[in-house]
């Protein structure tokens, strides 16, 4: 099973879920999609695909091409013709969502991690125009100041996770910045949505997130039909790279006790 790839004593998961999801004829193996978040690249799920490689095909989503959630979604859902189980993390996970909300039929299951469902707060644009600004002058100054609070405070000090998220932001243009940062800005409001799908779905937050906590992962819990709550210790927004076993271990978890999911 899924589970033998990794060890075997963690907690078991528990919340909702169906007994049975409906498969269409034909499709043996179900196709992994990661969605990556604000400025960030496919090293933000690669603690998963070891694991995913063995079960089905990986895609990682390009998702800086455009400005509005909607078209990543409608883009990222042209990538494969097969049903799918999308993984999100951050801005991924609203994008992630916003496929479910499309094409429900073609999306079986959700992994949500580190992410939001409201619509934009008020005040929001000012501060994150401050950001779009000094990414337009130096991303490495945009890096510098923005990094830090994503993380576990404890993790502050670990220069090779903080030159490893260094790298990817700095990889990253101002104008695939700006252009996301656009993106959330007009973001849906997938409370109003999220309540709607019927797939199974796995939340992951870290307990140290201060940018999306736990508490509002379970207001998006208290919406959901079928879902389960993963809280991941020592672990803040950049929770998958902070906290690559814990994650893939849950990730496999969830996927072993719904086999239906990938096979």
């Amino acid at each position: 099973m899924l589970g033998a790839l990794l060890k075997q004593d963690r907690a078991e998961l528990s919340g909702r879920f169906p007994d049975e999801i409906s498969i269409k004829e034909g499709y043996d193996l179900t196709t992994f999609v990661l969605v990556p978040g604000l400025v960030s690249d496919d090293r933000v799920w690669r603690c998963l695909k070891p694991v995913l490689s063995e079960f089905g095909d990986i895609i990682d989503a390009d998702i800086t091409g455009h400005d509005s959630i909607t078209d990543m979604a409608k883009a990222t859902l042209e990538t494969a013709t097969e049903d799918l189980v999308v993984f999100g993390h951050s801005l991924g996970g609203r994008v992630a969502m916003e496929m479910a909300r499309i094409e429900p039929e073609r999306v079986r299951g959700l992994v949500l991690a580190n992410t939001g469902h409201h619509p934009r707060r008020p005040g929001e644009e000012v501060r994150r125009q401050e950001l779009v600004d000094l990414g337009k002058r130096s991303m490495h100054d945009l890096a510098a100041v923005w990094l830090p609070p994503m993380l576990d405070a404890a993790r502050n000090d670990d220069q090779t996770l903080l030159q490893d998220l260094i790298q990817m932001v700095t990889s990253t243009t101002a104008k695939v910045h700006e252009r996301q940062i656009k993106a959330l800005l007009d973001r849906p409001d997938a409370a109003r949505t999220i309540g709607n799908y019927q797939g199974p779905v796995l939340l992951m937050t870290g307990a140290q997130d201060q940018w999306s906590p736990v508490e509002q992962h379970r207001e998006i819990e208290a919406l959901v039909t079928y879902v389960e709550l993963a809280i991941i210790q020592n672990a803040g927004h950049f929770m998958p790279v902070e906290q690559p076993t814990a994650v893939a271990e849950s990730v496999s978890l969830w996927l072993d006790q719904r086999e239906f999911l990938w096979r």
